[in-house]
């Protein structure tokens, strides 16, 4: 037998008479579901190639991303993602069961590691509960290590949460540049990690095409409403009003409607009824984005992959008037979307509540889209904040960071 082949074969064995350490997930959202699943693979090629010994088994509450990839998961938490405080206090005994369920699956299964993923109304308090289990009533042999993965925007609406973060977790893994320094300043105590962003790794052979980046007669507009039922019924009839607006414009405009998942589309299809030249999907978001020439975006995770693709984009965000009432209140940054943060200028239009109105909403479509200097001045810019995210390897950034903790 070949010196590779027994060398490869007391590896495998090595690793299945080791011990096996398990990992607790909670992702709420798609986007969670999405960075879970990416993060698993890179855990999962650790042990494969024997960088990392013993076997790891994955479990908890996540979305179909996560359970594709070996997450036994308790429950699709992803299909119960609301936004604003009405619905959150409507659903308050729906989101009470589930997380007695974890704690309960938690204490059950005594994880090595529990990776919490962004939904911070959630996973904030599931950190607390934990580390208030060891603290009060000991840690029965057991203790297991709290991640954070996706820094909680604290920074934009509730500074002082800083404190109950840095006493619940043990490792927080920021996806963009400045939060590391934002914490070390605050709780120089809490170990924070720049892991950078995934979406080098997602789209890996991703350059912006220069055929696809000059103005066309037939372009396409790309209607990105949201990945949360909320959203969608808030956002979608302004898009669709914009949308048969600007085809007014331009009748050769051609209109894609990109959803997160298939249950989605009979809430959307409705609200889009009479919308010419429209197609729907609920997949190929990379192969639109690499396509379009505009897009019109709700304000969430998905205007980063626009500034990925470099996508000129108009930004909107809308909600009930008691979460919009508090948020003013509270939030204390200049921008809601994430590339005008990073960039600290206002790079996409934004127009926030009642400002979001579909006449805006076509007028700043039409400006760019009769632009091209415009247009040319806003993806240099959003090459700049791109060139800010750290490069490809971010999930096994994360990776190496949380098995330094199981350590």
């Amino acid at each position: 037998m070949e010196l590779k082949n027994v060398v490869t074969q007391n590896a495998q064995l090595k690793n299945q008479n080791s011990p096996v350490r398990r990992i607790m997930l909670i992702a709420g959202e798609a986007s969670g579901d999405t960075l879970g699943a990416e993060l698993v693979k890179a855990l999962q090629q650790r042990v494969a190639s024997h960088d990392t010994p013993g076997r790891l088994e994955f479990f908890g509450a996540g979305g179909p991303r996560m359970e594709s990839v070996g997450v036994k998961l308790a429950f699709d938490l992803t299909g119960h993602a609301v936004v604003g405080i009405w619905e959150v206090l409507k659903n308050y005994s729906k989101f009470k069961s589930f997380f007695d369920q974890l704690l309960a699956a938690a204490l059950e299964g005594k994880p090595h590691v529990i990776i919490l993923i962004d939904y911070p109304g959630f996973n904030l308090r599931f950190a607390k509960a934990i580390k208030e289990r060891f603290r009060e009533q000991g840690s029965d042999g057991w203790s297991a290590k709290i991640v954070y993965y996706v820094s909680p925007q604290i920074w934009a609406w509730h500074e002082s949460r800083v404190h109950q973060i840095a006493r619940d977790v043990d490792l927080l893994l920021s996806i963009f540049p400045f939060e590391k320094d934002w914490f070390a300043k605050r709780r120089p105590d809490l170990r924070v990690e720049f892991v950078g962003h995934p979406l080098f790794d997602r789209y890996p052979d991703f350059s912006p095409h220069p055929a696809l980046l000059a103005p066309r007669r037939d372009p396409l507009i790309l209607l990105l409403p949201g990945s949360r039922i909320r959203e969608i019924k808030k956002h979608l009839p302004v898009m669709a009003e914009a949308a048969k607006q600007i085809a007014a414009e331009i009748p050769t405009a051609r209109f894609r409607m990109v959803l997160p998942a298939q249950p989605l589309v009979g809430i959307a299809e409705p609200l889009i009824a009479g919308l010419p030249r429209l197609e729907v999907a609920t997949a190929g978001l990379a192969a639109a984005l690499a396509e379009a020439q505009l897009a019109i975006a709700s304000s969430g995770t998905v205007t980063m992959e626009c500034a990925f693709f470099r996508v000129p984009t108009v930004v909107l965000y809308k909600t009930s008037w008691s979460t919009y009432e508090l948020g003013r209140r509270f939030i204390n940054v200049k921008y809601i979307a994430m590339p005008n943060l990073l960039a600290d200028e206002l790079i996409y239009p934004e127009f926030i509540q009642n400002a979001a109105t579909s006449a805006n909403l076509c007028r700043a479509a039409l400006d760019l889209l009769r632009n091209q200097a415009r247009i040319d001045s806003m993806r240099l810019r959003l090459t700049r904040v791109i060139d800010s995210l750290g490069g490809p390897g971010a999930s096994d950034r994360a990776a190496t960071a949380v098995l330094s903790v199981m350590s």
